[in-house]
Parts: C-alpha cells; sequence; structure tokens
C-alpha cells in the first residue's frame, strides 16, 4: 500500500475549475515548493504516491512534472526520482564585481561572487590559444585580425553554472602571463593593468535566450531552461577596446543585480 502523503503538504484537486487536471497538480507542487514544504533538493513525492492521493493516473502525474521541469523548477534522476532543483545560488554585483580593489586583493570576479555566497570556486575545460577573430569580435576591438582566446568552464560547488571566451589583441597578451593556462592573482584583468592598460569601464549586452544542444551538455542544463548570454567589452583610460568576454550563464544559476545613479 501506497504510503498517504503528510497531512497540509499538498492540497485537493478542483473538480469544477477548467483548469486541466495535470495543471493543477503542476500548480499545487509550484505552491509547495515556493512555500518551501520541498527544500532544495529534496525529493517530491513519487508517482506513485502522487497517484494515490490525487486519484489520477501515471501519465496525468508525468505530464505535471514535465511542466515543473520545463520550468527549471525540478529535475529528474533517473531510477531516482524528481528532485527541486537549488535556487540561483549567486547574485552577480555588475557594480561591485570588477572593482580594482578585488584585483589588488588577488581576486577575480568570478571569486568574488563565489565569496559572497560562500560556494567553491573552479575552473575546468579550459583552453588558451591565438585564432582569426571573427567579424563581430574584430569590431569590437577595433579591427584586429587575430586574438588571443581564453575559453573556461565555471562551476560552483563542482556544478557548472558559466562558460565564457575572452578575446584579447595578440599584440596585448602574446608573450605574456595573460597566455598561460593560469594568468596568476586577480586575473587576466589584474595583469592587463600591469602591462599599462589601466581599466576605465565596461560594456555589457545582456540578453536571454533557448539554450542550444551544446550549452544544455557543458552547462548540464535541465529541459527547458534558458541562458543568459552576455557580451562584456573592457575599455582602457585611452578609451581602447583590450578585452571581449563572450559568456553564457545558466539562467538558474545567477540573478543579475544592477546598482542604477538616482539621476
Amino acid at each position: 500500500m501506497t504510503p498517504a502523503l503528510p497531512s497540509g503538504q499538498l492540497g485537493d484537486l478542483d473538480p469544477t475549475s477548467d483548469r486541466a487536471v495535470f495543471r493543477q497538480i503542476a500548480d499545487q507542487l509550484r505552491e509547495a515548493i515556493d512555500r518551501g514544504r520541498f527544500r532544495e533538493g529534496e525529493k517530491l513525492p513519487s508517482e506513485a504516491e502522487l497517484v494515490d492521493h490525487y486519484g489520477v493516473s501515471r501519465m496525468t502525474v508525468r505530464n505535471s512534472f514535465s511542466i515543473l521541469q520545463g520550468e527549471g523548477l525540478v529535475h529528474a534522476e533517473h531510477g531516482k526520482g524528481v528532485f527541486v532543483r537549488p535556487r540561483p545560488p549567486v547574485r552577480r554585483l555588475a557594480s561591485d564585481r570588477f572593482a580594482r580593489r578585488h584585483r589588488e586583493q588577488g581576486k577575480s570576479a568570478f571569486i568574488v561572487e563565489a565569496d559572497t555566497v560562500g560556494s567553491h570556486p573552479q575552473v575546468d575545460s579550459l583552453e588558451v590559444k591565438e585564432e582569426k577573430a571573427s567579424q563581430d569580435i574584430s569590431t569590437r576591438l577595433g579591427s584586429v585580425r587575430r586574438v588571443l582566446a581564453r575559453r573556461r568552464r565555471y562551476l560552483l560547488d563542482g556544478r557548472p553554472v558559466e562558460f565564457a571566451t575572452s578575446y584579447l589583441p595578440l599584440d596585448i597578451a602574446r608573450g605574456t602571463q595573460i597566455a598561460e593556462p593560469n594568468p596568476g592573482p586577480g586575473g587576466i584583468y589584474a595583469r592587463l593593468e600591469e602591462l599599462g592598460h589601466r581599466l576605465d569601464h565596461f560594456e555589457e549586452e545582456i540578453r536571454a535566450r533557448i539554450s542550444s544542444p551544446d550549452e544544455v551538455k557543458t552547462l548540464r542544463l535541465a529541459s527547458g531552461v534558458p541562458v543568459i548570454h552576455l557580451i562584456r567589452t573592457a575599455f582602457d583610460t585611452d578609451g581602447r577596446a583590450v578585452e571581449v568576454c563572450d559568456t553564457v550563464m545558466a539562467a538558474d544559476a545567477y540573478v543579475l543585480s544592477y546598482q542604477l545613479p538616482a539621476t
């Protein structure tokens, strides 16, 4: 016999509603997650438990789970069940993450973000190579023909959260520590400033979109989870663009936070 769910954990269906039964079940599970009745990483009731509780078919329950998976609220583990996905672990503070004081302390922007939430930062899948600049990157960097590209995947507590590629003009980066796998404390921005390119400001372009198959694989995304695509250009005090960073982030891993002036 399937055990009954704890009292008050989930409600009952409304037979008078014109909303489909599987959507009503998804609504109740979503509300339970929002109210903390099911915590991050916790397993949701099994198909059998929900079938018994609501008096519906397994297919109805599976359709309810599919809605929540499409919203990025849950993920299924084969043979184990359906679990609540973690909420965004990082608040990306655009007005502070590139502050010079962090570089002087030997911290890159990603380490700063990880420190704010007490997570363990890690970089893997690192690739550094010289290559021909695409038309878009060339234009952003002032019509350069070749660039140094640094591709890396970032993880927090072992979970992939973003994939980024930095493009730098070869006349700046070639033969420097920037071209090494480990650019040293403070990251490539610290090295750029040591080379005389004191950073003045950054420009960021942000959009949300559906993830590509490669991005789903690289970031281990659940079905339906979109990505945030950010392109950042760094300028030195002479007005020269010294780096373009093309970043794809899992939308369920970040909260983008900006501070805007009052005037």
